[in-house]
């Protein structure tokens, strides 16, 4: 089952075209990477598939109903979640308050300004069920601050994947971290990746080329070439772009 479709996807920012007629379909439970040059379009693409852009041209279709003139928000209830480059946590709170503060989101009464989260037992529930599941809850009344930045990049993706996501977008989810961090990161991806459709902008090679089993490679906003780790790593135009030549 085709989740996410792209088709002719352009976008243009004052003169500077950024993306071109980019087209792609991704399955049900297929984990794609994205990589390419500083500067190809990368992030953009994840912007605009996620709504915090919207296409200068062309049409994002999420279960095959068009989403490209959605706001950024409403993303979340139709199944998608997305992590950035920088962290997005509120880093003077506890994790155990961003998380509850995540899952209040999900829910039908997230408006609901004036009542305490104290009030909400279901709250507390599931954001201990969260926390246990994923290793951080003996850190729950620590400040994110206080946290190491592995630890941080960890909560925000599982914060992504409370409103049960069936497509999860990730920008350069292992920058900055340690090798020891990475792979700490790299099973918290590996476990949702049967359930979801993911795709990964990525330019730690060696990671995406584990994680990911379909590539596509962009160049001044275009795609230059799609297909499996080894195609891509053989395509004469990436190694010539991206990947530099064969040693």
């Amino acid at each position: 089952m085709e989740v996410l479709r792209l088709e002719d996807i352009s976008k243009q920012i004052g003169g500077l075209r950024i993306l071109s007629n980019v087209s792609l379909g991704l399955k049900e439970g297929e984990c794609w990477g994205i990589i390419g040059p500083n500067g190809s379009g990368k992030t953009t693409l994840l912007n605009v598939i996620s709504g915090v852009l919207r296409p200068s041209s062309g049409k994002v279709y999420l279960y095959g109903k068009e989403v490209s003139s959605k706001p950024m928000h409403a993303f979340v209830h139709l199944g998608l979640a997305r992590t950035f480059q920088l962290n997005t946590l509120f880093l003077p709170l506890t994790v155990l308050d961003n998380t509850l503060f995540a899952i209040k989101g999900t829910k039908s009464y997230r408006y609901r300004m004036l009542r305490s989260l104290d009030s909400y037992d279901d709250l507390f529930t599931e954001a201990r069920e969260v926390l246990l599941r994923w290793g951080l809850w003996e850190k729950r009344e620590l400040t994110v601050r206080s946290l190491s930045y592995g630890d941080q990049r960890c909560l925000e993706l599982v914060l992504g994947l409370v409103s049960n996501p069936r497509v999860v977008l990730l920008d350069e989810p292992t920058a900055g971290l340690s090798a020891q961090e990475i792979a700490i990161f790299k099973n918290v991806i590996e476990g949702i990746q049967s359930q979801r459709t993911v795709v990964i902008v990525e330019h730690n090679l060696d990671v995406i080329f584990e994680l990911a089993q379909s590539f596509i490679v962009l160049d001044h906003g275009e795609i230059i070439a799609k297909g499996d780790k080894e195609s891509i790593k053989a395509h004469p135009r990436v190694r010539e772009v991206y990947l530099g030549p064969e040693r």
